[in-house]
């Protein structure tokens, strides 16, 4: 009895000083040792509906107190350098835990994809939720801007040219998949790099972009590169496209490589689409036991200057990126391709702050399903040495990141938030839609 009451004592004092409790359970499982349910796993799982977890309620993550013998006692000598470690990285700590007593978890089914998802719909479509709605005049100002398409009579139409035919095929995927039922509707699809609506717009007008930042009130469609297109490189020369045969081909790489059998690097290739990559290709050479980063070739080299003064490395296709625990993920011109694909090699992805989006990135969380890095990667260094002094954690934030995409971000998902944001999109134009000579007739 005296041993619980010690132990309720010194949980209290955990939870009024802000030490971290699940890192005694993570202590615990490293020795060997199981909690009540017989388990070492503290992995959050998405499946998990509860709206809240805290590490002081869930049993995953707390000291059973029925359960707490000699061997639970934190405040031994034994403990000293692991109590030291953890007063080192105890403000990554408390971000995970606050990361993680906030997150509310989605449904894995197709229709939930408006539970993971909706928020974004509603924010790109609250302009036009009003008495006005989307008028004649607005279309007329947004046709400029990207590829008009009509649906009438449930046939799908599109305007005669296209400036990037295999993007425009990406998006017809989807048009022709759902077109028979859908509303009568005109929506124009700008199938370029940058989005094209000013958020200082103020009378703004309907245009779907791919991406965005803060700086552009654009409506986001799923990217063509769910279908087809992407980036051609040496791996992929006819683009990443088809994500559903992606998710398969890494799916199968990353088990081929388990966790304890990655090397603990980071890693990055790509080409220099932004200086914001330069310092970590820079830190890269002085720290080669801590990174592997290099930049490769793409259209637009011309010089060693390009790669920083040094021969371009060879591509690595994304099912070998598999093979290291650390993954970064830049911002290219836009928001990037490659993220979706990084989280399913089931290792940490260490995201450079951006604000640039894809429908898809409001669902993740950082801390939750990855680490979030500073624009000026000045803060690299330490959160790897914070993700190697903390395998286990890093562990659970891999697999998190892993387990979101592969269970919200399905094809039917793709599908099923076309639908839904194209239904609601549908029910806000004011004007009749009438058949226009110039539209040619799309089929599958």
């Amino acid at each position: 009895m005296a041993l619980k009451l010690l132990y309720l004592f010194v949980l209290i004092a955990c939870i009024l000083t802000g030490v971290n409790v699940a890192t005694f359970a993570q202590e615990d499982c490293e020795r060997g040792e199981e909690n009540a349910k017989g388990e070492c796993s503290f992995v959050n799982d998405e499946t998990n509906n509860s709206p809240h977890r805290d590490f002081s309620s869930d049993a995953d993550f707390q000291l059973q107190k029925e359960d707490a013998g000699p061997s639970h006692s934190v405040w031994t000598a034994e403990n000293h350098a692991v109590d030291s470690l953890r007063k080192k990285w105890d403000r990554y700590f408390g971000l995970i835990n606050q990361a993680l007593v906030t997150y509310i978890p989605c449904g894995v089914s197709p229709s939930d994809a408006a539970t993971c998802f909706a928020d974004v719909i509603d924010a790109d479509l609250k302009p036009y939720q009003n008495s006005v709605g989307i008028t004649a005049e607005m279309m007329r100002r947004a046709l400029p801007r990207g590829i008009l398409y009509q649906v009438r009579g449930h046939r799908l139409y599109r305007q005669m040219d296209c400036l990037f035919p295999a993007r425009c095929a990406g998006v017809e995927h989807f048009l022709l998949g759902l077109v028979s039922d859908l509303p009568e509707m005109e929506l124009v699809v700008n199938v370029r790099d940058n989005p094209q609506v000013s958020a200082h717009e103020a009378a703004p007008f309907p245009v779907f972009s791919f991406s965005k930042n803060a700086d552009y009130q654009d409506i986001l469609y799923p990217a063509w590169t769910f279908w087809t297109g992407g980036p051609a490189i040496v791996s992929y020369p006819r683009g990443l496209g088809r994500w559903d045969l992606m998710r398969e081909r890494i799916d199968a790489a990353a088990e081929k490589v388990p966790w304890e059998e990655k090397l603990p690097i980071g890693f990055f290739r790509g080409s220099r689409t932004s200086a914001e990559r330069d310092p970590l290709v820079l830190l890269s050479r002085t720290r080669p036991d801590l990174l592997d980063v290099k930049y490769t070739k793409n259209q637009a080299w011309r010089s060693l200057k390009d790669s920083l003064g040094e021969e371009p490395a060879a591509e690595v296709s994304l099912e070998n990126h598999c093979q290291y625990k650390y993954l970064f993920n830049f911002r290219g011109v836009a928001a990037s391709f490659r993220l979706k694909h990084l989280f399913l090699c089931e290792s940490v992805v260490f995201n450079v702050d951006s604000d640039w989006i894809e429908f898809f990135y409001p669902g993740l969380k950082p801390w939750v399903h990855y680490i979030p890095v500073r624009t000026d990667l000045s803060d690299v260094e330490e959160l790897l040495e914070f993700a190697k002094d903390n395998d286990a954690l890093a562990r659970q934030i891999a697999s998190r990141g892993k387990e979101f995409i592969f269970r919200h971000l399905r094809m039917e998902h793709v599908e099923a938030y076309w639908r839904k944001l194209l239904q609601e999109y549908g029910t806000l134009q004011r004007f009749p839609i009438e058949k226009r000579d110039s539209l040619l007739e799309i089929r599958a």
